[in-house]
């Protein structure tokens, strides 16, 4: 598996990854995302932006990418420059299929991205990604899957996506909703040929949203790779906008909000890849902070406090606005 590349690393933040959804287009549901790009929002703007990013991930210990069809032009971000530094050999790529991005690169669209986990979208979006990426394409997603979600039943596609992983492809699966738990749990027992399709899940996981928490131990324990995104719940958990007890812990140790949210994470012992959504390169170093932040018990036990019942956290999160 491409993560085993992960276990070889030394750095405190190999196990941190960046996601590329905030700023490969111009409109996304962060919170505090008009302070982070301005009004610069053109295509070479956050191609530069991107790329600016990377270097600083990979500077800093970052070997995890993540990108999606429905994030823009991510994948082409992505690939414009893995092409000019070929010697990057240590680094995992990952995209996901499953959402086709329908903005046409504008904040005011009235769908921004349409979900379809048809076998005829993935044999589509497939093509795309591999004249994008290539063989720089470690780690392929079924992007935001709920426990109704086709992609767990349809055997046609699973053969399909069976004969990636016989290519050298791990497949994976993202989750999202307020059901993740039950995804995760439908999803490992999908099989081909009496073999565990999936090698690894992504889901939403972070100090108001717990829910997902046992089922991604268990996926762990059955040997899948957890990632964990939206740590920073869209924001929510960023300075400007975070509870008052998340304020107190990260004003007590010194460090910003972000990086105490993040340690939370990163402490969970079924957590392989914790990715920052990082929209600035003071993000992401403050980010990059979660690596080595100690918190005791009763800080610990105060955050604990902050879950909020997954049918209002999704709630929530559904009507954030795209800007």
């Amino acid at each position: 598996m491409p993560f085993a590349r992960l276990a070889a690393a030394t750095t405190p933040t190999c196990h941190i990854g960046f996601g590329l959804a905030a700023v490969a287009r111009p409109g996304y549901i962060n919170l505090g995302r008009d302070a982070d790009l301005g009004e610069s929002r053109t295509v070479e703007a956050l191609r530069a932006r991107t790329h600016e990013l990377l270097d600083a991930a990979y500077a800093q210990g970052v070997r995890y990418f993540d990108a999606a069809r429905s994030y823009g032009r991510s994948e082409e971000f992505l690939a414009d420059w893995l092409r000019t530094r070929p010697g990057l050999d240590d680094v995992v790529v990952g995209s996901k299929w499953g959402y086709t991005y329908t903005a046409e690169w504008t904040t005011d669209a009235e769908k921004h991205e349409v979900k379809d986990h048809s076998l005829p979208t993935y044999e589509r979006q497939r093509a795309e990604t591999a004249e994008l990426l290539g063989d720089r394409l470690d780690l392929y997603q079924i992007h935001s899957v709920t426990p109704d979600s086709p992609a767990l039943t349809d055997k046609e596609l699973h053969a399909r996506l069976a004969e990636a992983a016989a290519q050298g492809v791990t497949v994976g699966f993202s989750t999202s909703g307020p059901a993740q738990a039950d995804a995760i749990r439908t999803a490992l027992t999908v099989t081909v040929d009496g073999e565990p399709l999936f090698r690894t899940v992504q889901s939403t996981y972070n100090a108001l949203e717990t829910s997902a928490a046992p089922a991604l131990a268990e996926a762990h324990d059955a040997g899948l790779t957890v990632i964990v995104k939206e740590g920073m719940a869209n924001g929510r958990l960023a300075g400007p906008h975070a509870p008052d007890a998340l304020r107190d812990v990260a004003e007590r140790t010194g460090l910003g909000c972000d990086a105490i949210a993040l340690a939370v994470v990163l402490r969970q012992p079924w957590a392989g890849v914790v990715l920052s959504g990082a929209a600035t390169t003071n993000q992401l170093a403050s980010n990059l902070h979660a690596a080595v932040v100690d918190l005791d018990d009763d800080q610990l036990a105060r955050l604990a406090d902050l879950a909020e019942d997954p049918r209002t956290y999704w709630e929530k999160r559904g009507n954030l606005p795209w800007h």
